[in-house]
Formats: C-alpha cells, sequence, structure tokens
C-alpha cells in the first residue's frame, strides 16, 4: 500500500505512533528550533518549513521500498489528545541481519512524561514481530535525555565508541552505545541512581552541579595516591562530570559532591562504586574520596565518609543501597587517606609490598574493609 496507507499504527492507549502529515510541519519546525534539539541532534541550524515538507517526502519514500530496507519514521502523538497534535518523531533503521537502529527525538511540548519510552518500546515490539532480532541506540556522549528514554526501554549500555557520531557542528564525537535484543525485558536493566542530600558537622553532602566547574583546583597530591582521571581539571570537567552521571544513571555508582553546608561551595568527592555489575548486585562497594587541596584540615573527608557509610549501610526499605560491606585500597604512605578510613571504622586487612599504583609505579599498598 502507497504511503500514508503504508505505515502501520501503533498504540499502547497512552501514545500513538502514525504517519507523518502536512499538518506536523510547524511543529516539526518548532522541535528542530529548539535549543535541546540543535544541540544534540544533526538538523540544520537555519531549518525551514520547506525543509520539513522535503522531510516528509523522504519518510514516504522510506516506506514505499518494497525491498523493506527504506527508514520507517513514525509521527508520534497523545491518544487522549483530539488534535492530533505532533509530539516527534521516532525512526527505525533496518540493517543487515535482521538487526535495526534506532533514533528519535521530541518537540518540547511531549518532553518529562515518559512518552517516547512507550513510543520506542511499540517500535522495537513491531520490529521483533517482523522477525527482527535487535535494535541498537546511539547517541552523544552526554545526552542524558536519549539514555533516559533507551534504558526505560530495556536497553543495556554496551561501550563508547570513539568518534562515532557527526555533531550538530559537523565533527565527530564520541558515542554511547547500547542495544536490545528481541528477549529482552523492555524495562530498566539497573537503577537510575540519584544521591540523597546528607548533611552534618558543617558539611553537605550534594549531587554535583555544572557551575561546580568554578570550584575546581589543580590537584597537588603525589601521582601514586589517586587514578589521573579520578579529579577533574578545568580542561577535563565536562568529561569527568559527564562520566559521574552516567554511573549513577547506569546503577554502578552513587557520586556525592561534598560541600560547604554554609556557603554550598564544592569541597571534594566521595563516592561508592563497583567494578563490575551494579550495586545493586551484590553487598559489596568500594568507598572513594579526594578534597580540594584548599579543602583539607578541617575533617570534611572524614564527615563525608561517615555520611556515604551510613547511607550504603542503610536498608534499601529506608532509601539507603542495603550494603554489607565496604572496602578501599590506599598507597601506605597516603596518611590521610588512611587516617579517614580508619576514622570510619575500617580495618586494615592486607598489605601488599609491590602493588600496582594508579600511576603505573610500584609500591607498597593497605586494603581496607569495614562490615554493617
Amino acid at each position: 500500500m502507497p504511503f500514508p496507507d503504508s505505515v502501520p499504527r501503533l498504540t499502547d492507549g497512552v501514545v500513538r505512533l502514525r504517519p507523518h502529515s502536512p499538518d506536523d510541519v510547524d511543529r516539526i519546525v518548532e522541535q528542530c528550533l529548539d535549543q535541546a534539539s540543535r544541540r544534540w541532534t544533526q538538523v540544520p541550524r537555519d531549518y525551514t518549513a520547506d525543509m520539513a515538507k522535503e522531510w516528509l517526502t523522504t519518510i514516504a519514500a522510506g516506506w514505499d521500498q518494497a525491498d523493506g530496507d527504506g527508514g520507517r519514521l513514525w509521527a508520534l502523538e497523545e491518544v487522549a489528545d483530539d488534535a492530533h497534535r505532533f509530539l516527534g518523531t521516532i525512526d527505525l533503521r533496518p540493517r543487515a541481519g535482521a538487526r535495526a537502529e534506532i533514533g528519535y527525538g521530541l518537540h518540547p511540548d511531549g518532553r518529562g512524561r515518559g512518552l517516547m519510552a512507550r513510543a520506542l518500546r511499540l517500535v522495537d515490539q513491531w520490529w521483533f514481530d517482523q522477525g527482527g532480532r535487535r535494535v541498537d541506540w546511539y547517541a552523544e556522549v552526554g545526552n542524558f535525555a536519549s539514555w533516559a528514554v533507551a534504558r526505560a526501554a530495556g536497553y543495556e549500555f554496551v561501550t563508547t565508541l570513539p568518534e562515532h557520531v557527526t555533531h550538530g557542528e559537523g565533527h565527530l564525537v564520541d558515542a554511547w552505545f547500547a542495544s536490545i535484543g528481541r528477549d529482552d525485558p523492555a524495562a530498566p536493566r539497573a537503577a537510575w541512581l540519584v544521591p540523597p542530600v546528607l548533611e552534618a558537622d558543617g558539611i553537605r553532602l550534594r549531587a554535583w552541579r555544572d557551575d561546580d566547574v568554578a570550584s575546581v583546583e589543580a590537584p597537588d597530591h603525589p601521582p601514586h595516591f589517586v587514578p589521573s582521571r579520578a579529579i577533574p581539571t578545568l580542561e577535563s570537567w565536562d568529561e569527568w562530570l559527564a562520566r559521574r552521571r552516567f554511573s549513577m544513571a547506569r546503577g554502578i555508582g552513587l557520586n556525592w559532591c561534598i560541600a560547604d553546608a554554609d556557603t554550598d561551595v564544592a569541597l571534594g568527592e566521595v563516592l561508592v562504586f563497583v567494578h563490575a555489575g551494579t550495586l545493586a548486585d551484590g553487598d559489596t562497594a568500594e568507598l572513594g574520596y579526594f578534597l580540594h587541596p584548599r579543602a583539607r584540615g578541617r575533617g570534611a573527608a572524614r564527615t563525608a565518609a561517615r555520611l556515604a557509610v551510613g547511607h550504603a549501610f542503610a536498608p534499601a526499605e529506608q532509601g539507603g543501597l542495603g550494603l554489607r560491606r565496604l572496602v578501599a585500597e590506599t598507597a601506605s604512605d597516603n596518611l590521610a587517606s588512611n587516617t579517614v578510613l580508619e576514622s570510619a571504622g575500617f580495618t586494615r586487612w592486607g598489605h601488599e609490598d609491590q602493588a600496582t599504583a594508579p600511576d603505573g609505579s610500584v609500591g607498597p599498598a593497605d586494603h581496607w574493609e569495614l562490615l554493617r
């Protein structure tokens, strides 16, 4: 059947996927000129109604390809909206071997309500019902809105691909890659962790903010104390913060900014994390922390460690992580860090004379443990 009759209508009772229509042109233009769309997609910066009309022609041609290799694009609307207002587009691109790639974008009116995750589940199921076996998702590193949609629909993060997608300004950038298979559940694989605000003795633990970059200082610790990527610099801030946030979005770690309770100025970081799986998979995690040079000498790390330990051991039904055991590793000559662990109740259970340090050097290291 020719377009638009060739487009299968899909619905879950809340969202409806339908063919694009000339009536969508004005709202397509609004979406493409939106700041978030311009930041995270490759839409032309001077997008016009004529471009939208030409795009609708391309969409129709994709559905009309007899060999089924054309792109499959649906317009998204809410079932309850009698005006059938366009709220976004979802795009399935078939590839060889029963595989496909997915893309999507929402009009500002449709964001923040889980509509695109519903649409994604519908399209994935449609593809699997046609005999498809897998759908892949890519997004520019830092596009948490896109990841939230893919994650909610059951996509499993695989890796970060270097210079894999083209940024809107035309240069190559790194991309997150996730995928879902026909037999995978269409639900999140892990909790998206959000750091609760914790406060004691003039110290506040809170989420990191973009403007905390103003508090960054050049690190002055010996290089064998802490991995170089663990402490942000002005040059690495954006990448460092994105890694922290993505770790929490995947359930791997819980990262707090250590802040002064009176001024809310960032002093450093404390985190609870795992090296494999998620925090929900087991009962043991690692404790880490650092302070900016100006923040030392006031007990901030000790207070932060105590607060983080309390949250890690608090039962899940009370909002904690429900862990049984925390571990840590330090360079034996890192006396300040060792003092923090001792003050938090950790016991030194092991020692290595020839451990490999974060900077690749070899020297003595200590292993620590704290049981709930």
